[in-house]
C-alpha cells in the first residue's frame, strides 16, 4: 500500500514527553516548519498516532514522505531491473525491450495504487528512442530513458463546507 505514514497508530510507547493539541499542531505542521508530530488520541480511543506526512523541504513536489519514498523505490527498482541492458546493442530493439520492461513495472505500481489516473497512460509515460538520445549519445554508449510518473498524494486537509438549506425536496415518479 502506498500511503503516507500518517494517522497510523504508534505501538509500543508508553507516553509522550509533551502533549501537542490541534492548535499547536496547526503552527508546527505547515510551511516553513513541516514538523510531523506524534499526537495523543487516547481520549477518543484512537491511541498515539503519527500526525503528519511532510518532508523538510521548500520544494512543493517533494513535500510528502510517501512521494519521496515512492520515487526512491521506483528509481532503485528500475536501476536494478534494467542492469541487463548494460553492453546490449544501443539500438531500436533494445530500446523497445527496455521500454516494455519499465512499462510493465510501472503498470504494476499503478495497479497497486501508487500512481494517479484511471488508465496507465494517465499515470506514467516511458520514452526511450531517438527523441531521448542524440547520435552522439548513442556513439558514446549512453542509453537515455525519460520516465514521468504522477504519484498519489495524501488528502492532508479534509475540508467540509456546511451551510443552511431551506428545505423541500423533489420527488420524481418512475
Amino acid at each position: 500500500m502506498h500511503k503516507a505514514p500518517a494517522n497510523e497508530v504508534i505501538r509500543g510507547i508508553t507516553g509522550l514527553e509533551l502533549t501537542v493539541n490541534r492548535r499547536e499542531q496547526d503552527i508546527l505542521n505547515p510551511a516553513p516548519n513541516h514538523i510531523n508530530v506524534l499526537r495523543d488520541f487516547r481520549k477518543s480511543g484512537r491511541g498515539y498516532r503519527v500526525w503528519g506526512a511532510r518532508c523538510i523541504t521548500s520544494d512543493p513536489d517533494w513535500k510528502y514522505i510517501n512521494v519521496r519514498r515512492l520515487f526512491i523505490f521506483i528509481e532503485e527498482s528500475i536501476e536494478e531491473g534494467t542492469q541487463w541492458v548494460v553492453f546490449e546493442p544501443n539500438d531500436e530493439s533494445t530500446w523497445a525491450r527496455v521500454r516494455r520492461s519499465v512499462t510493465n513495472f510501472l503498470t504494476n505500481v499503478w495497479r497497486d495504487g501508487a500512481l494517479q489516473g484511471r488508465k496507465p497512460e494517465e499515470a506514467f509515460f516511458v520514452r526511450c528512442d531517438r527523441t531521448t538520445m542524440t547520435q552522439t549519445d548513442i556513439d558514446n554508449g549512453r542509453l537515455i530513458m525519460l520516465i514521468g510518473i504522477a504519484p498519489v498524494k495524501p488528502a492532508e486537509f479534509v475540508i467540509f463546507r456546511i451551510g443552511q438549506w431551506s428545505g423541500g425536496s423533489e420527488i420524481e415518479e418512475l
